[in-house]
């Protein structure tokens, strides 16, 4: 029996089969949302085909981490969402024979070889816009139980939306097949709706004030705007005291807001192609309680980054695994004070404003705003008028007495005019004593204090390049 991505069927094989020889497993995982999505698949998959393992997360695998791992006496390590880009250190502890690695990874791999890698890029698929670190957990998982481990599709989609795969407004590639998979196992429906973040959970006003991926003028970033644009329309706006959410209404209800939406957008003449980016496709894991945020692949990978970014990857993985009581509580509370922050974060970069460049944009956040959510923060600042939306930016936080955080954010539009911030944060950050990478539209880096205008200077001439 073949697996949901044909191209891979060969290397997922030989690594489920490295597994199933295996006395026990060390799981590695990254630990954002696409990385705890991926180790919830493969420690659901490991338990199924009754293989023991342990799990151990990592902010960043750098070689301490590795060390620290190979340390750990297990003899086969499997990673999850990262170890790709990583193989010149794991190679040196596979050759002293501290462990045999099996990797699940879609970043850009480095230029060891090892025998058991499972990546689409090795196999001409982008690992940026096809397939996540999830999805390909999710191959490896289909390898090691076959048809049984369907369900885990929905997993997979909730790690590719979470790793900002589908912004064209849907998934695509080989992700598609994984889609098909969980709508076949039931786990899975996809419609195409208002591509607007937190129809399940948002009150109605509060889902159009926050809705800034598409600014529509008078009603986003406004309270008041987005009450009266609703109180014009014919439908019942509260029930019991409370305010609806999108997932109370009825279609024809939803029909009536996204029409209007659409028209006071192009009354207020948002762009068409602006506009296209009003609906989208949504997808839902229909096993989960309607109005939930785990009911929404994109309200979920929310969820599950605010776990990791406080350090509490293990309770974004037992929510993954079901847990629907302690886990889910402690997340929700984790997701209100990111909230917090980001909101914090946001007023900072808008009150302290940016530094402009010739090709990028950039800001120093020194200790104002903890690193792990400052690239959000900056991906945010680039969806409102803060910032240029013509040029990438570039936010730095200090991560320690000695290191500084560089993360970087640009556009889709940009991307397809050659913009590769993976390639900016690498090569940069390489030249400077530091290491980065990522993917195309984001990516980071971690540099030596005080070279932050270094970096600025030589990412500027980079991104010239790209642009052209």
């Amino acid at each position: 029996m073949g697996g949901p991505i044909p191209a891979l069927d060969a290397r997922a094989r030989s690594c489920a089969e490295r597994l199933a020889r295996a006395e026990r497993v060390l799981l590695a995982s990254h630990i954002d949302a696409d990385g705890l999505t991926s180790a919830a698949i493969a420690a659901e998959a490991l338990d199924r085909a009754d293989i023991p393992f342990e799990t151990v997360f990592a902010k960043q695998l750098d070689p301490d981490a590795i060390a620290g791992i190979a340390e750990r006496d297990f003899s086969t390590v499997l990673f999850t969402d990262f170890g790709s880009g990583q193989l010149d250190d794991i190679a040196d502890h596979e050759a002293a024979g501290a462990f045999t690695p099996v990797i699940a990874d879609h970043h850009q791999p480095a230029d060891a070889g090892t025998e058991f890698h499972l990546n689409p890029l090795l196999e001409g698929l982008n690992g940026a816009t096809e397939l996540s670190g999830a999805g390909t957990t999710y191959v490896l998982a289909r390898a090691l139980g076959d048809e049984a481990n369907r369900d885990l599709a929905a997993l997979a989609v909730v790690g590719a939306v979470g790793d900002m795969q589908d912004s064209s407004g849907e998934l695509v590639g080989a992700n598609r097949e994984i889609v098909a998979e969980g709508v076949e196992a039931g786990v899975l429906a996809e419609t195409t709706d208002l591509a607007l973040y937190g129809k399940q959970s948002r009150p109605l006003p509060k889902l159009l004030e926050y809705a800034n991926d598409v600014r529509i003028p008078g009603i986003s970033g406004s309270e008041r705007g987005a009450i009266g644009f609703l109180s014009d329309l014919d439908i019942e706006l509260e029930r019991d005291g409370e305010w609806r959410r999108w997932v109370d209404l009825t279609g024809d209800e939803r029909q009536t807001v996204a029409s209007a939406l659409l028209q006071r957008a192009v009354a207020r003449g948002v762009p068409a192609s602006r506009i296209d980016d009003l609906v989208g496709t949504t997808y839902t894991l229909t096993n989960e309680a309607e109005g939930t945020e785990l009911r929404d692949a994109s309200e979920f990978s929310t969820l599950l980054n605010a776990t990791a970014r406080y350090d509490r990857a293990d309770v974004g993985l037992a929510v993954c695994r079901g847990d629907r009581d302690d886990a889910l509580d402690e997340a929700r509370t984790l997701l209100t004070n990111h909230r917090k922050n980001l909101a914090t974060g946001l007023d900072w970069v808008k009150q302290e404003g940016v530094t402009q460049g010739e090709h990028v944009q950039w800001f120093d956040a020194g200790e104002a705003i903890r690193e792990t959510i400052v690239g959000i923060i900056a991906g945010m600042a680039l969806g409102t008028d803060a910032l240029r939306g013509d040029r990438p930016v570039i936010a730095f936080a200090a991560k320690n007495d000695t290191e500084s955080k560089v993360s970087a954010r640009g556009t889709h539009r940009l991307v397809r005019s050659g913009l590769d911030l993976s390639a900016v944060m690498g090569e940069v950050a390489r030249a400077l004593g530091g290491d980065g990478g990522g993917h195309d539209v984001a990516a980071g880096a971690t540099i030596p204090k005080g070279d932050e205008e270094a970096f600025v200077e030589r990412a500027d001439a980079v991104v010239a390049d790209q642009l052209g």
